[in-house]
């Protein structure tokens, strides 16, 4: 494959539409798919909103931000992607739904080569790759949230990943998008899950049992261990039914204890209250609503 030029991003909630802005300010023609013509334009007014916020601090100039919005186009039908050369999936955290798509993916895509990239956090990429006839050119790229401030990019090669496909995604992350990468296994919860989400789950076990409030949870990591955020304010971050979702992926696969998402998690998740994205977690935000 050439050059990758042409992105595809299927799902623009917080992730996707990272996903989008970083490559449309890298200099590509970024296509971004939601599934309904209301998600299309909450999808495209994330995308845009964060991209005035780049230019009102300071952190992208007037010609970029115009440049970025003329490389953007969105759609609400998957086979608006057939040109595509790497299209990424960055829809809901459930199995389920993300071999759909991505199935969907691989039938509208022309090139036989075509790589499409699941942003998964914690699925194992060989159980997604098996939705389609392209095993070899399927791969995980998991980015951070915020996508545009966050430099680390998870590359994942499943076992039926060719070598080709890893070494060209991971030159466009490094070279056109400018992020750093490191390879994980194909595990689930791969490197940086599998040590944060136990973590996570801990801090939430100290307030459900009453050893602690969230608050001094959090004032304690940050405070005494130097942490930029406490654990439970990073859980609302992510988003608690992401949490969940990762967590439950972990412990399906290695039955690890500390993988198990604790009970107090679960009603949260159930009541709706998932963090930042709802304006509230184990911490109250601004009430506006955002797609997750």
């Amino acid at each position: 494959m050439s050059e990758i030029e042409r992105i595809g991003v299927v799902g623009a909630g917080q992730m996707g539409a990272g996903i989008a802005e970083v490559c449309a300010r890298a200099g590509c023609d970024v296509l971004v798919v939601e599934q309904g013509r209301e998600a299309m334009d909450r999808g495209r007014a994330a995308v845009l909103g964060s991209l005035d916020r780049a230019e009102q601090r300071g952190r992208l100039s007037a010609a970029g931000h115009e440049d970025a919005v003329a490389r953007l186009r969105f759609a609400d039908d998957l086979g608006e992607l057939a040109d595509r050369q790497l299209v990424v999936e960055a829809v809901t955290e459930e199995e389920l739904a993300k071999c759909e798509v991505i199935a969907g993916i691989d039938k509208v895509l022309a090139d036989p080569s075509g790589i499409i990239a699941s942003n998964t956090s914690s699925i194992p990429i060989m159980r997604l790759a098996q939705a389609t006839d392209r095993p070899g050119h399927v791969i995980g790229l998991h980015f951070f949230n915020p996508v545009p401030v966050m430099p680390l990019v998870e590359v994942i090669a499943s076992p039926t990943t060719s070598p080709r496909t890893r070494d060209t995604v991971e030159t466009f992350v490094t070279t056109t998008l400018g992020k750093q990468t490191i390879r994980a296994a194909d595990r689930s919860g791969f490197i940086v899950n599998a040590l944060l989400v136990p973590y996570l789950l801990g801090a939430i076990r100290m307030v459900e049992t009453g050893r602690a409030t969230p608050a001094d949870v959090d004032t304690g990591m940050k405070a005494g261990c130097a942490h930029p955020m406490g654990p439970l304010e990073l859980a609302d971050l992510i988003g608690l039914d992401t949490v969940a979702a990762i967590a439950e992926s972990m412990y399906a696969e290695d039955r690890e204890p500390l993988f198990a998402p604790p009970p107090l998690l679960r009603r949260m998740v159930q009541a709706g209250l998932l963090g930042r994205k709802t304006g509230r977690g184990f911490h109250g935000y601004p009430t506006q609503r955002v797609a997750s």
